[in-house]
């Protein structure tokens, strides 16, 4: 039997915890703005992809061996920040005007935007400690497999429902023409929040 008021109480901690701007944000958003719509799509199936391992590792007590290994989660944590920083970098190094969308086609495109939305999501190791706490605090001890399972499904709907959402409104024509006449300075301001954000991952304790 499904634990409805454990699967309740996830979705209304998570939901909170999805829609606050971070790295994943700032990724989907410049890629709606930049790219082809079907690219901005790529790049949120990758997220959740990553979303779901989280909320499975969560689930499944890998949290735990972090807590064993701290080194491990400090490996994870500097190599996290270390991408974050790198995209950031070359967010600003390549930012300049352009009049059409990324010159990246065809599968290539779709591949590569997949793998940038993976990179992003399991560069912030602070995931898992949200996950963790999401699920320690609303999810009984010991889940039964219809529960884990609707629990992965509630959080592959609100991170695709969501996500999906600030790419199609910001693939739009009128946005993006608007970011193609900015881009320069859109991309150095996403370029330095990026930035800010894995110097923020480094410095944390």
């Amino acid at each position: 039997m499904i634990d409805m008021p454990a699967v309740l109480a996830v979705f209304t901690v998570y939901i909170v915890g999805v829609v606050i701007p971070g790295p994943n944000f700032v990724a989907v958003a410049h890629k709606a703005v930049s790219a082809r719509r079907s690219e901005a799509f790529a790049l949120v199936a990758g997220i959740v992809l990553v979303n779901l391992f989280w909320a499975s590792s969560a689930l499944l007590g890998i949290g735990i061996i972090f807590a064993l290994f701290p080194w491990l989660a400090l490996a994870v944590k500097v190599a996290g920040a270390g991408y974050l920083l790198w995209f950031g970098y070359r967010l600003i190094a390549q930012a300049a005007p352009s009049s059409a969308p990324s010159a990246v086609t065809g599968k290539s495109g779709f591949r590569v935007a997949f793998l940038q939305g993976i990179a992003t999501n399991i560069a912030n190791p602070k995931s898992i400690a949200f996950y963790a706490a999401v699920f320690s605090s609303a999810a009984p001890a010991h889940v039964s497999t219809p529960t884990f399972l609707a629990m992965l499904l509630e959080v592959a709907m609100i991170a695709s429902l969501w996500y999906g959402l600030v790419a199609l409104v910001l693939s739009h024509a009128p946005v993006a023409g608007a970011y193609r006449r900015s881009k320069a300075w859109i991309d150095r301001a996403c370029g330095t929040l990026i930035i800010a954000l894995g110097l923020r991952q480094l410095l944390s304790r």
